[in-house]
C-alpha cells in the first residue's frame, strides 16, 4: 500500500507516494535519487546510513518516513552549498580520511551534528560522536584528525591539526 507523503530534504519539500514498508534510506535511495546515503548492514549497526534529523544523527535504515513528517532531514547531498563543500568535506579530502568512501556519508552527517553541537570538542567526544560509524579502511585516525581540523576551521583557526592520536580501548 503506497501513502502520500510530503518530507523536507536539504531544506527541499518533497510530496511522494511511498510504501508504507519502505525504510527512509530506500525512499531517499530510490524514490528521490539521493544515493550518498549508503546501505550497509540494513540492522544499525554500521552508520553508513545516517542522516540527520532535525539536526540529531539517525540510522535511515531503521527510520520509517512517516515518522518523519514535518522533520527536517539533512543527507550528505546537503552538507554542501552549491560548489561550497563543508568544512568536514574539505578536511576528509584533504587529510586522506576516506580510502574506499563507503562509510563516508555517515561519518560526514554524524561529525557535522557533533561541530552543530559542540564547536570545540576534545577527542573522546569525537570518538564518542563516531562510534556508532563502522570503517574497515582507515582505521579511524584520519577520520578524528579530518574532524579536529574542520572545527578548528569552522572556529576561524588555522594552522594544523596535531598528530599523535590514540584511540581510546
Amino acid at each position: 500500500m503506497n501513502i502520500p507523503l510530503s518530507l523536507t530534504i536539504n531544506g527541499e519539500r518533497h510530496a511522494l507516494f511511498v510504501g508504507v514498508h519502505k525504510t527512509l534510506l530506500e525512499v531517499l535511495r530510490e524514490d528521490l535519487d539521493l544515493t550518498g546515503t549508503k546501505h550497509g548492514c540494513e540492522l544499525g549497526e554500521c552508520g553508513a546510513c545516517a542522516v540527520l534529523v532535525d539536526g540529531q544523527p539517525i540510522l535511515s535504515c531503521l527510520a520509517l518516513p512517516i515518522e518523519l513528517r514535518e522533520r527536517e532531514i539533512t543527507t550528505v547531498e546537503g552538507l554542501a552549498r552549491g560548489a561550497t563543500v563543508h568544512p568536514l568535506q574539505q578536511a576528509f579530502a584533504e587529510l586522506g580520511a576516506a580510502q574506499c568512501g563507503y562509510c563516508t556519508p555517515g561519518f560526514l552527517v554524524t561529525a557535522r551534528a557533533l561541530l552543530d553541537a559542540n564547536p570545540r570538542p576534545n577527542r573522546a567526544a569525537i570518538v564518542e560522536a563516531l562510534s556508532g560509524n563502522i570503517c574497515r579502511c582507515t582505521g579511524y585516525v584520519k577520520i578524528f584528525e579530518a574532524v579536529e581540523l574542520a572545527a578548528a576551521r569552522m572556529r576561524g583557526e588555522t594552522g594544523a591539526v596535531s598528530v599523535g592520536w590514540e584511540i581510546p580501548a
